[in-house]
């Protein structure tokens, strides 16, 4: 999911959001529990209290993260968000015209699109989209694996275009917004090195590598007259698109897989620019995903991060986002599980397999009663 804010000043802050079932969704749980065994009602008592996030303690975090903002503003690696220039000083106006391509990789699919716009007056011309897994393998494989397999899907993709709803310019080389949501050190609008690797991803031989030109390498390998002209993050392709459509959009938020946050910034508060120019704005790209400081971990964060790839690091991000949630919901109903007959005298076998539950399975139990929620975890 991305949000998209309109403001004319933009300043670090930090919201608190509340999500709450129906009454009568909440009835059918709570007597269900209230039937199955008295011992599991202390259990979620616990657990509520250790998720306690009072007011004030927003307030500290809010701050927290404020002044990471600023830290990271100030020089490379000076707090836990690593604040990065995108070299995105311009966005959208809606005067564009062409046929364009985006490319979405920063979770468990990837995502493909392309787009004939036709101006201020037509706009959209004509839109088409895919979206496709990446495979565990994949997610751990080597660079020339991904990428390879990101362009021969690519390739299909234009294969199936219909030429009288997308027109190329005669002469004219297909141009890709490449989104890559995940850390880099950016050089150029259309070069970047990889910092880490995060959201279950641990591809080899990717570090310190400049990832445009590693998709750039693989869509030559397979034929495909097309190379990428803008390199950028899921939070300012968020922020890009909303432009598009409303000028005074000025931060994009995403709530996936992972979470981030970019905004625009006047280029004079940002002292690690140093000698490049220092007037307009420019969009920075925050990783908020990486705060690590002063968060509420119960237990069942701190033993789904001792068992992540990157133990210590993306605390915020694991905590809230859809790639970790649903391990924290299956490692809280095991234990209710082992010491309640929440779902009768023995836990589920699948509930006991590590990152067994995704997050639409979870999402999903918010639209059933309890009785369906039993046989989501129960059957597979």
């Amino acid at each position: 999911m991305s949000l998209m804010f309109s403001s004319p000043v933009v300043t670090p802050a930090l919201g608190s959001f509340t999500f709450s079932s129906r009454p009568r969704s909440n009835y059918i749980v709570m007597s269900a529990v209230r039937s199955n065994s008295a011992s599991t009602c202390p259990i979620l008592t616990k657990f509520q209290k250790d998720c306690a996030t009072p007011t004030p303690y927003l307030r500290n975090v809010a701050n927290a993260i404020a002044d990471d903002m600023r830290d990271g503003l100030a020089v490379e690696g000076g707090g836990d968000l690593e604040m990065i220039l995108t070299f995105v000083d311009a966005l959208p106006s809606g005067n564009e015209e062409g046929l364009f391509y985006a490319l979405d990789l920063g979770g468990t699919n990837f995502r493909v699109r392309s787009v004939q716009l036709g101006g201020k007056k037509e706009r959209v011309l004509a839109t088409e989209s895919e979206q496709i897994s990446i495979s565990q393998k994949l997610m751990i494989g080597t660079s020339e694996e991904l990428f390879g397999f990101i362009a021969s899907k690519l390739a299909n993709f234009v294969a199936k275009e219909k030429p009288g709803r997308f027109l190329l310019e005669e002469g004219r080389k297909r141009e890709l917004g490449f989104t890559f949501s995940f850390p880099v050190k950016q050089t150029s609008i259309d070069s970047g090195t990889l910092s880490k690797w995060t959201k279950g991803f641990k591809v080899s031989g990717m570090e310190g590598k400049n990832v445009v030109a590693c998709l750039n390498e693989a869509m030559e390998a397979h034929g495909l007259d097309m190379r990428v002209s803008a390199l950028v993050n899921d939070g300012v392709g968020t922020l890009a698109g909303a432009r598009y459509w409303d000028e005074d959009v000025m931060v994009g938020v995403i709530l996936g897989t992972g979470t981030n946050a970019c905004y625009v910034e006047q280029k004079h508060a940002i002292p690690k620019l140093r000698s490049k120019s220092s007037s307009g704005t420019t969009i920075i790209n925050t990783e908020w995903g990486g705060f690590s400081k002063i968060l509420p971990q119960t237990i069942f964060d701190l033993e789904m991060d001792e068992t992540s790839l990157n133990p210590g690091e993306h605390l915020y991000e694991k905590m809230i986002s859809g790639m970790y949630l649903g391990e924290i919901v299956r490692r809280v109903l095991l234990h209710m599980c082992e010491t309640s007959d929440l779902f009768g005298h023995f836990a589920p076998a699948k509930l006991s397999t590590p990152l067994a539950l995704r997050k639409y399975q979870y999402a999903q139990t918010f639209r059933f009663s309890f009785g369906s929620v039993r046989s989501i975890y129960a059957h597979p």
